[in-house]
């Protein structure tokens, strides 16, 4: 395992403080409770952020959790370039109603381990959210999200093994039979330009260049006039040695690679393109530059019944750190219904 780890920053990151919204977890579904105020007003001193370790699937993955350990699990999954970092305004969140809610850097990304098999389809990163919930002892009460890759990874997991899940959240890629005729229009084929030079063994060179301004420049592409310094620095921090970069990029190599040799990761890349059994959340930025709107399709109808989908304005790609109130309201609305 990778011996760093980084630093979280402060809970609030420069918003105003708020009230934290508090339901308490009744019979597998949340029911609101009045709200508390924490007794110093930092949300950090009621849901502090711990760094964990847990083997599954075959390899270690970090993590970082809020909330009760005994809570029904909340695992977060993020997508690239990003860390598992990007979901410290929503963990707080989801703490707060009762949930362990755990993010584990993906493999390959630093401080998790590189996998020794090398493999990034998304089969297998649904049978490692299926392995981490088993070994963050999950059960049918646990709920799982996804951003962009982590999206991928949700759909596969959540329609493999649905007895694991009782509701499914995604953000930025909607499920892939919705998006199936959207990806091949010009508009989004101009967007997705990164994913077919990621195939060029040039592109850990390009990438690397000065101080992975890359990666500076994707953020800044996919969420307009937002200010991603932050997240791509801890972004750099996990994925800056080539070693970790090319496991980063071995996500998009692995799209055209075939289908995995283990049977159960071969089902679940064929799960990841059914509709999942459970009510889902679907939300997008209005200003996605990476994952045009307009190509995501009717997003609803490869959705379970009881599903839905919020465009969340004044965001792009990464609208759970551009709009966190919006999307964390959204979050634990759906989440309690």
């Amino acid at each position: 395992m990778h011996p760093r780890w980084y630093r979280l920053a402060s809970p609030e990151h420069g918003r105003e403080p708020r009230t934290p919204k508090k339901q308490t977890i009744t019979g597998g579904r949340l029911a609101r409770a009045p709200p508390a105020e924490p007794a110093d007003g930092d949300r950090a001193s009621v849901t502090p952020v711990r760094h964990e370790t847990v083997t599954a699937n075959g390899m270690e993955f970090a993590c970082l959790s809020e909330g009760p350990p005994s809570g029904p699990l909340a695992l977060c999954l993020h997508g690239f370039p990003d860390t598992a970092h990007t979901w410290r305004h929503l963990l707080p969140r989801l703490a707060e109603v009762g949930y362990r809610a755990v993010a584990p850097f993906m493999r390959g990304y630093a401080p998790t381990a590189i996998p020794g098999d090398g493999r990034y389809d998304v089969g297998t990163l649904a049978r490692d959210a299926e392995a981490l919930h088993d070994a963050l002892g999950g059960d049918g009460d646990a709920v799982l999200l996804g951003h962009d890759w982590g999206a991928l990874a949700a759909y596969g997991a959540a329609a493999h093994q649905p007895d694991r899940w009782r509701r499914l959240v995604t953000s930025a890629v909607a499920p892939p039979a919705s998006m199936a005729a959207g990806l091949l229009t010009y508009d989004q084929l101009r967007r997705s330009w990164y994913l077919y030079f990621f195939q060029s063994p040039l592109a850990e060179h390009a990438v690397g260049l000065a101080d992975h301004a890359f990666i500076d420049r994707l953020w800044a592409d996919w969420s307009p006039g937002y200010d991603g310094a932050e997240e791509t620095a801890r972004v750099k921090a996990s994925i800056g040695d080539p070693d970790h970069l090319r496991a980063a990029l071995g996500y998009y190599r692995a799209l055209f690679a075939g289908p995995p040799d283990d049977p159960d990761a071969a089902a679940a890349l064929v799960a990841s393109s059914t509709v999942p059994p459970q009510p889902a959340l679907y939300l997008h930025g209005r200003a996605d530059g990476c994952m045009g709107i307009d190509a995501m399709g009717p997003v609803t109808d490869f959705l379970a019944p009881g599903s839905k989908m919020v465009v969340v304005d004044g965001a792009g790609h990464f609208a759970h750190l551009e709009q966190p109130d919006r999307v964390g309201d959204a979050v634990v609305t759906f989440l309690g219904a």
